[in-house]
């Protein structure tokens, strides 16, 4: 991988964790992915009006059924993603989903872009996904350093399905959207906001059927909204251009070092919590 991709990838990483922190603190559901939805149109109107709208007549059909296609993946990962965060802790959910869906990825990169991983690959890719499972899971595995109320066994079982949905999810968008700014050469960041504007009428009929506590919700939420909107797109934006000069195969697993870093920073701050008597169990 290039230095500067791999350092793209680094920059998202760090940019990734932040906002699923931000998302697992003030996350909320369907009403909170279509606010977000919304923020990113309005927030990131102006980058692309001055960077990329001039494009936009001369794409083609399929490059069209791409951004369809990849906005109605997001709109599942994102409602999967919030879903699992309210059923189960963090630290099962993000760090499951996050293995799953390099090593799908990886994956169908090899089968669908004619990708080659080598024998240096497949152990990097193994050591990335076995390194966030270990990280995650060891302490469970050898049953210390776990409060027994945040580890109960159905909450755990149940992060660990919908992250393993959300990694499914996760490879999905991954294939779908490095294929269209590899091979349909599409702007990354015009790509990304055309699905965010999609997604708002997508997730609007399931907003209008609980319309009554949108308000109320989105004053609960509004922090995790403006956090979510800002920092999301250009996290992925990032990965995006990554993509465009690196193999597929390996920008999927590198990014994963979000998982690592999100794992320090909550690690460090449920510590905190727990010293000064509060922040238990939110992981």
């Amino acid at each position: 991988m290039p230095v500067h991709a791999l350092a793209l990838v680094l920059v998202a990483a760090l940019l990734h964790a932040l906002w699923n922190l931000a998302a697992k603190k003030w996350g909320g559901g369907p009403h909170f992915v279509f606010a977000c939805a919304v923020g990113v149109v309005l927030f990131w109107l102006p980058a692309v009006l001055w960077i990329d709208l001039g494009e936009l007549p001369h794409w083609s059909p399929l490059l069209w059924g791409f951004v369809v296609a990849s906005a109605i993946v997001h709109l599942l990962y994102f409602n999967c993603l919030i879903a699992g965060y309210r059923a189960s802790d963090l630290t099962v959910v993000y760090p499951v989903a996050r293995g799953t869906g390099p090593l799908l990825s990886a994956t169908a990169a090899v089968l669908l872009l004619d990708e080659h991983l080598g024998a240096l690959g497949v152990l990097g890719l193994a050591g990335v996904v076995g390194g966030i499972l270990f990280i995650t899971m060891g302490p469970r595995l050898l049953g210390r350093g776990v409060d027994p109320e945040v580890t109960a066994t159905i909450r755990r079982r149940q992060g660990v399905y919908w992250g393993v949905a959300t990694g499914a999810l996760i490879a999905g968008y991954t294939v779908l959207d490095g294929y269209a700014v590899k091979v349909l050469a599409v702007s990354p960041l015009l790509l990304d906001y055309c699905g965010n504007v999609l997604r708002v009428p997508m997730q609007l009929p399931i907003v209008l059927r609980n319309r009554h506590s949108f308000r109320a919700e989105l004053r609960r939420t509004w922090k995790g909204v403006l956090a979510v909107a800002t920092i999301s797109p250009l996290a992925y934006v990032l990965v995006l251009l990554a993509v465009r000069d690196a193999p597929l195969s390996r920008v999927a697993p590198a990014r994963e070092v979000s998982c690592c870093l999100r794992r320090c920073w909550v690690g460090s701050c449920w510590a905190k919590g727990r010293r000064a008597g509060g922040w238990r169990g939110r992981r």
